[in-house]
């Protein structure tokens, strides 16, 4: 991989500025993508960017930023990109620092910001290389995602169209799905979680499910898979909880979509289940019910105290409740007399003591 260090003025990057919702973010004479398909929006806080435009007016140098040729013979900005919108920015009019737009800076001191030179190293290799070479100099400074960094390589019509629906500020995915995914759309968390569900269903890694789709025209295809989540979801529990935000609903849709509930039978089985004293996980309720109530440990019932595991064994005589044999407390198992799914709860009178051996019996009818 080549790769060359260059001082490239103020002026020149500021050139043919542009910042578009829909095509991002262009420079240097419309060559240089500053804001490419596989970064984030920009992210920084105020402070961060006056401190860059402090730095620039005091002619401190700025750490190195990273641009890579692409296949057109332009350049795409790999690293730096929020330090250079917000010189853009300040350019451009849009913010000002400690009272002072660009605007209202003496001749001189324009001239100072127009003329300082950023150091830049620009890189020409194969996308591997690229790669590679991103995650090294991505261990410091806002370090990018996963997903950002899949973005890098699979740069294309496809993620295009998928940034617009999964990883805009108020994307439809946010708008439709806010209350069930965790994270941020400028992030890529969206982008993730879906490519997570949509390649766990086709049996492939998201970077091969990338790599398939990077030239498609368009990514309906995995916008209309999600919907189709987030629409069964709300179907089937339509009161929403706050419980229900951040589970893996895609991984579920794919295991349960052709299974028929009755909403208003799962709405009243919530119910229960929430008021039952002995279910300790309420995010576990809903994979329970879906499942068709066979995996009981997804509801963390409440297990029996040591209190109660003392009175069982002293009224036990030390004894197994099954085999009859003397053991320690510490090796023998508190078990439900009557089973929690058949009613009994975790209370004293339902607590028996049973030995390792007698237990795994049990629980393996």
């Amino acid at each position: 991989m080549k790769i060359e260090l260059h001082e490239i003025p103020v002026r020149d990057v500021f050139d043919g500025y542009e910042d578009n919702a829909e095509s991002g973010v262009v420079g240097f004479g419309g060559r240089l993508d500053i804001r490419p398909a596989f970064q984030r929006e920009f992210i920084y806080k105020d402070k961060q960017r006056d401190e860059v435009i402090n730095t620039v007016r005091k002619d401190f140098p700025l750490n190195v930023m990273y641009w890579v040729i692409n296949a057109a013979g332009d350049y795409e900005l790999m690293d730096g990109q929020q330090r250079t919108i917000s010189i853009c920015q300040y350019l451009n009019g849009d913010f000002s620092v400690e009272y002072q737009y660009f605007h209202n800076l003496t001749a001189e001191e324009q001239q100072q910001i127009l003329d300082y030179k950023l150091m830049v190293y620009i890189c020409e290799g194969t996308d591997k290389e690229k790669l590679d070479w991103f995650k090294v100099i991505n261990i410091a400074g806002e370090k990018l995602t996963d997903q950002e960094l899949r973005n890098a390589i699979y740069t294309g019509p496809w993620l295009a169209d998928a940034k617009k629906y999964f990883s805009k500020t108020a994307c439809p995915a946010y708008q439709i799905a806010s209350d069930y995914i965790n994270g941020s759309p400028i992030r890529q968390d969206y982008l993730q979680t879906v490519l997570k569900w949509i390649s766990v269903r086709d049996g492939v890694e998201i970077e091969e499910y990338m790599a398939k789709h990077q030239q498609d025209a368009d990514a309906h295809e995995l916008w209309l898979y999600f919907k189709s989540v987030i629409d069964w979801v709300t179907a089937i529990f339509p009161n929403y909880r706050r419980e229900m935000k951040g589970l893996d609903w895609g991984r579920l849709y794919n295991k349960y979509k052709d299974t028929n509930y009755v909403p208003a039978q799962m709405e009243q089985r919530i119910v229960e289940l929430y008021t039952d004293d002995d279910v300790t996980s309420h995010k576990g309720v809903y994979e329970y019910l879906l499942s068709g109530e066979t995996e009981e440990r997804l509801l963390s019932i409440r297990a029996f105290d040591n209190r109660m595991k003392r009175f069982a064994y002293e009224s036990q005589g030390h004894k197994c409740a099954k085999c009859g044999q003397i053991f320690e407390l510490k090796d023998m198992h508190a078990d439900h007399i009557t089973p929690w799914s058949r009613g009994g709860k975790t209370i004293r009178e339902n607590c028996q003591m049973l030995c390792a051996d007698c237990n795994r019996r049990k629980s393996d009818v």
